[in-house]
């Protein structure tokens, strides 16, 4: 594996057709639909104080042998008991990402004991999970010292505070699910994307963040877009979206330049365009490329797989419900072509989904379409009687 990352690291492009159509294969495979996962963040807080700022040395003892290099230069990173790694971002809000599961049953145990075991770890140090997608108690403070968030801080700053707070101050529950098949690719894309909306006015729950934003349904959802617009709206919904995501992820600015010094700062303003053509005294790889498109935040982002990054995360236990009902949508065409009808008055309602929620009457008449049409598609998940009777219910309770 090591030497095929060189080989490919080697990789130069002659132009931005070249990159163009990398991105397009990297980004967006299709096959049988088989594999999905889930990634959740939580901010972290002191449980006797959650508006104290998180102590990083305390952290890092809570963490031990799962804390990343990245919080513990020398640590080990070993993943936690059913293999999924642990990760922190820049304002110490925790991470993990399940493996790729084909049995929703088997992500739900596995999670569920991820999270049991580091609820455990953090309370023996007084720490607790938060319970929200975003930090209303305390002002955005970046506690990773490292040169990719020093340089993103450094961009994002130019554009005011969204970008610290998007960084330090939030927390999204994201679910993965495969492309599909070819033939099916682009009803699936805009699928996911005219479901934005609705999920993210059923699921809400960051009313503000360090005092930004107050009485949004989704804070965070506001602060992401506000944060550095060019890579976190949402992508093309169109006839050919592997080749609109290429060219936007091309003509986006670098922000990160990685080296051997400490600043990762780039000497000057380029898109990765720019860059090709020579704006650098170095010339791009597609290694560069690959970390260049590390940098993109959309709200569905593609990874040869769909990443669905709307989501505000919810207390423990909370990301059952938004999960199960996302797989029940994608569990075959039929149900696919269901969204797409049931979405379409809500289609575009980003912002009035975050700032508004369920109050927002279009989105609103959509979600009550969209839960009927999951709740019905739960038996296809695999899942038992009983569960789909608990996750009915909990869904039937956002309405």
């Amino acid at each position: 594996m090591t030497a095929l990352r060189n080989k490919r690291a080697l990789a130069r492009f002659a132009d931005r057709a070249e990159a163009e159509a990398y991105v397009a294969s990297v980004c967006f495979k299709h096959g049988p639909p088989r594999l999905f996962g889930v990634e959740l963040e939580w901010t972290v807080h002191h449980a006797d104080d959650p508006s104290q700022k998180l102590d990083r040395h305390r952290l890092a003892a809570a963490l031990g042998e799962h804390a990343p290099p990245t919080l513990v230069p020398d640590s080990p990173q070993r993943p936690l008991p059913s293999g999924t790694p642990l990760t922190v971002e820049p304002g110490g809000q925790v991470e993990i990402s399940t493996p790729p599961c084909t049995s929703l049953p088997d992500l739900f145990r596995t999670v569920t004991q991820d999270i049991s075991h580091l609820t455990a770890m953090l309370a023996d140090h007084g720490l607790v999970l938060g319970e929200r997608g975003a930090d209303q108690h305390r002002s955005p403070t970046r506690m990773l010292q490292v040169p990719r968030y020093a340089a993103m801080e450094h961009a994002f700053g130019a554009l005011g505070q969204d970008g610290i707070s998007m960084m330090c101050n939030t927390a999204g529950l994201q679910v993965c699910l495969d492309f599909g098949e070819q033939k099916y690719l682009q009803d699936r894309w805009a699928a996911v994307h005219q479901l934005g909306p609705v999920m993210i006015a059923l699921f809400a729950n960051s009313p503000s963040i360090g005092g930004m934003h107050e009485g949004w349904a989704s804070a965070r959802m506001r602060t992401l877009y506000g944060c550095d617009p060019v890579r976190t709206r949402p992508s093309a919904v169109c006839a050919d979206p592997a080749q609109a995501y290429a060219r936007r992820v091309v003509d986006t600015p670098v922000i990160v330049v990685r080296g051997p010094g400490p600043s990762w700062i780039p000497p000057r303003p380029m898109t990765f365009a720019d860059w090709i053509n020579g704006a650098h005294d170095r010339v791009p790889t597609s290694d560069d490329l690959d970390y260049h498109m590390s940098l993109m935040f959309p709200p569905v982002r593609p990874r040869g797989y769909i990443e669905i990054r709307y989501l505000d995360t919810p207390a423990p236990g909370g990301w059952i419900a938004p999960s199960a009902l996302l797989v029940a949508l994608f569990s075959d065409p039929s149900v696919v072509d269901g969204v797409l009808a049931a979405t379409e008055r809500a289609a575009g309602r980003w912002l009035a989904a975050a700032r508004y929620g369920m109050a927002d009457e279009r989105v609103a008449r959509a979600a009550k379409d969209v839960v009927a049409l999951g709740i019905e598609a739960l038996p296809r998940t695999g899942l038992s009687q009983d569960q789909i009777g608990f996750i009915s219910r909990e869904l039937e309770g956002k309405l």
